[in-house]
Formats: C-alpha cells, structure tokens, sequence
C-alpha cells in the first residue's frame, strides 16, 4: 500500500521530477479511468493519514541485553559501481579489502570490549545474512542448541557469545532469499536466542543502508553506533550515508573509526596512506562527531582473523592488538550508564 500510494503521488504529479511517460503510466496502471486532481487529493490524505496513525514500530529490549551497539561500514565491498572504469580493477580490489577489514576491525573491538573489563558479558550478532563472516573469524562451527524454551543457544569462542546465519545454513550454501524472508531472519536472531545476561550486544551490520539497517534500528533500543571507514573517498561517500541513516532513526553515533589507516612497509618501515590521509578525520569535522581511532593495515591483521585467531586475542601485547583497545576505551567513555 505505500508503494502504491508514493506512486500514486509521483504520478499526480506531487513530485516536480516526475517524467511525463510516469505520469501516463500510472494513471493507466492504477485505475480505468482518469481521476480528477480533488479525487487524488483526497485518497493521498487518506492514505497518508492511515501511514502516519501506525507510526514506527514500538522498540522492544531484547530479554538479558543491556546495551546494544551497531558497527557499519556502509561500503559493500563487492564494486559494482567500480567495474566499468580503466580504474575499476584497482578499485574493486581496494573496496574488497576494506571491506573485509571492516568485519576484522569490528570482531576485535568486540573482543576488546571483553578484554577492557572480564566483569562485562559481551555477545556478537551477525546481521549480514547473506555473507555472514563471524563463524570463520570466530573460530566457530556447528549448529546451535535449542534451550527448554526453544530458543537458540548461541556458541561461544573467547568468552564471546557469537549468532549468525553461517550456524544456520552450509558454509558454501548461498541464501536466496527476498527482503521478507531476511527480515524474518533477522527478526529470529534477535527474539529467538538465549542470550543470557549480556552487558554489551554488537551488531555486524551488513553493507547500505536497507531493511536489515532500519529493521534493527526501529525495532531495539540501540544505545549507539560506530561508523567504520577507509580514508579512500569512494567508502566515505557511503560512511556518510551510514552515519546520517543512524540520525534520522534517531540511533546516536559514538562516533567514527578511520580503518586501514596506514601501510609501514614490514622490511624499510616507510609508511605509506594507501588509501589516503585523514579523510575519515575530515569527515568527521563535517558531521560533528568524533574519530575513535585508527587502524593501521597489517597483514597480521588478515591473517589472525582467517586461521580464526584475531589479534587481540592471539597478540594482545602488538601495537594493532593496543589500537583496537584505544578504541574500545573511547567507545565505552561515549556509553550512557547502563541500567540496572
């Protein structure tokens, strides 16, 4: 019914931009005969009244969870928009492997939120059901229990209750799925999983801006969301649009991480800004929000994560493993006092 009344309002005309052969098109397509300009005058008021009177949905606490907070990169990964280009092979690889990073830096400030303070409970969600990556870098196979009261017991790693999609399905197993059906997942890994009692719930975000974003936006209370970003212009376009979808759902942002920062070559040590310099920092100043920190590129990175090792737990004295801990340190400065 939105659909039909937004198109309804493109095709009377109510959107300056609207093409001609639009206007035609649906005025054929939504009724035999030509309305007049009061007839769809008033069924959009009517229309826009029963939308309006729904609301958002009303935001539920997920049962044990303290505080959740969300990670998004907003940058896919995968370069559609890069491709066509003499440029676009350099560019698609870049992107693929900011993104991946992206999931390594939010895997281990989620352990690093553990490691700050052993008093604190820390619990994973991963979101991205279409490529979910935290049963790997987890360290993590199997299929979860169900408790007495049938709900999935999550499975733990480092002292980490991680779920994700990748516990659902084969690991090589493509989800095929419509936006309803992953909004049902994602409704499942939320309301559908012992938890336990948790102080701190992370949410791995999946690329966009889309129905899984606004989804666990509207329906949870979330205490705040970081922004996680490459200093390349191309991923900051769509850390933009992360950052300004978290405040128009009213979700604070602590703040933002410049990822990839720097490259130290491992044999002359020359420091390298392969991605640029500071143009997470410049950001930030244009939207008023803080940097948490940065994150250096380094192959250990890359390599803990895929043998399921992340470096802060497997090096926790290296210079990367204290990066993510700063970081950790200034998210949690930025947290409200939990409730009791």
């Amino acid at each position: 019914m939105v659909f039909h009344a937004w198109c309804r309002a493109l095709c009377a005309g109510l959107y300056p931009g609207a093409p001609r052969r639009l206007q035609g098109w649906g005025s054929a397509a939504f009724s035999s005969r030509s309305p007049s300009s009061s007839t769809n005058d008033g069924f959009l008021k009517e229309k826009r009244a029963q939308i309006m009177s729904r609301g958002l949905p009303k935001q539920k606490p997920i049962e044990g969870v303290k505080q959740v907070l969300v990670f998004a990169s907003g940058k896919g990964g995968v370069g559609k928009s890069t491709t066509a280009g003499l440029r676009g092979a350099e560019e698609k690889a870049s992107v693929c492997l900011s993104a991946f990073d992206n999931h390594n830096t939010l895997l281990n400030i989620a352990l690093a939120l553990a490691a700050h303070d052993s008093t604190k409970a820390v619990g994973l969600l991963d979101a991205d059901v279409y490529g979910p990556s935290i049963p790997k870098m987890m360290n993590l196979k199997g299929n979860p229990e169900l408790s007495p009261k049938n709900l999935m017991r999550p499975l733990k790693n480092y002292g980490i209750a991680c779920m994700s999609m990748g516990f659902l399905v084969e690991e090589t197993a493509p989800v095929v799925w419509r936006g309803l059906m992953v909004m049902s997942a994602i409704e499942k890994l939320l309301r559908q999983v012992d938890w336990g009692q948790l102080d701190y719930l992370v949410i791995d975000m999946p690329p966009g801006t889309g129905d899984v974003q606004l989804s666990i936006s509207q329906n949870i209370p979330v205490t705040g969301a970081v922004i996680v970003s490459t200093p390349q212009d191309i991923a900051l376009l769509d850390a933009r649009k992360g950052a300004e979808m978290f405040r128009k759902v009213h979700v604070p942002v602590l703040g933002l991480v410049q990822n990839m920062s720097v490259f130290q070559c491992p044999k002359c040590k020359h420091e390298t800004h392969i991605f640029g310099a500071d143009g997470v920092r410049d950001l930030a100043k244009t939207l008023g929000l803080d940097v948490l920190g940065d994150i250096p590129l380094h192959v250990n990175i890359r390599e803990t994560c895929d043998a399921g090792q992340p470096i802060v737990i497997s090096q926790p004295q290296s210079d990367m493993a204290k990066a993510y801990l700063r970081i950790t340190t200034e998210i949690v400065k930025r947290l409200p006092t939990p409730p009791a």
